[in-house]
């Protein structure tokens, strides 16, 4: 994403305009080695790196960090599934926000429920998310564009040499209290995650005793 600061809001829409996600379709049908996971990341998101000819979208030290976190099935005969790839977009999302407990507090249920289903798997539920990306994009420009109004309405008493640089300032500061809020609000959300698999596990525990104690006896 690339922003013209001599044309700042349009080119924000532009940029904002251009975003896309990868289709359900895009990605392979057959099993792939790790090499050409890593290669097929790298080519469909490349485009959304801060420094695209230098950030590494998706390494094997990556990949085997996300296995060794449970975020990340193990592969069969060292090969990823359409819906390992899923996982992995899922993740490239997520990290950039999110610690990796709380990714592996949002994905182990769906990975546990739907990897590998055959009537309802993880890419239905991939397809059904990012199905709302285009509304989803339209009330962000909106809600960009009000902010960049606001903000190029305050500091009007600042020297003038000096006002264009404290409304942006201003602009970034709203963007970034916005974004603030949010990752606040999934925080608490994914500790209800944690809360609620925590209970049924206790639950679980206390309706198989029979199950501990042959445990202990082996």
């Amino acid at each position: 994403m690339t922003i013209d600061k001599d044309d700042l809001l349009n080119s924000i829409i532009e940029s904002l305009d251009r975003i896309q996600h990868i289709k359900l379709e895009d990605i392979p049908n057959i099993d792939l080695y790790m090499d050409q996971v890593t290669t097929f990341m790298e080519k469909k998101l490349k485009n959304t790196a801060r420094h695209p000819e230098e950030d590494k979208i998706l390494t094997k030290t990556m990949i085997n960090n996300y296995a060794k976190n449970d975020l990340l099935p193990p592969p069969m005969k060292k090969k990823y599934s359409k819906e390992h790839v899923v996982l992995l977009i899922f993740i490239y999302y997520y990290k950039g926000i999110l610690t990796i407990n709380d990714i592996q507090a949002l994905l182990n249920p769906l990975t546990e429920r739907f990897f590998h289903e055959e009537r309802f798997n993880l890419g239905d539920i991939y397809t059904e998310v990012f199905g709302l990306e285009k509304s989803h994009v339209d009330l962000l420009k909106e809600d960009v564009v009000q902010k960049y109004k606001q903000a190029k309405g305050t500091f009007s008493d600042a020297p003038e040499e000096n006002r264009e640089m404290l409304q942006l300032f201003s602009f970034i500061c709203m963007l970034s209290f916005d974004a603030y809020v949010k990752k606040l609000l999934i925080e608490k959300m994914i500790d209800g995650f944690y809360q609620e698999a925590g209970e049924e596990k206790r639950r679980g525990k206390r309706q198989n005793p029979q199950k501990k104690d042959e445990n202990n006896k082996t």
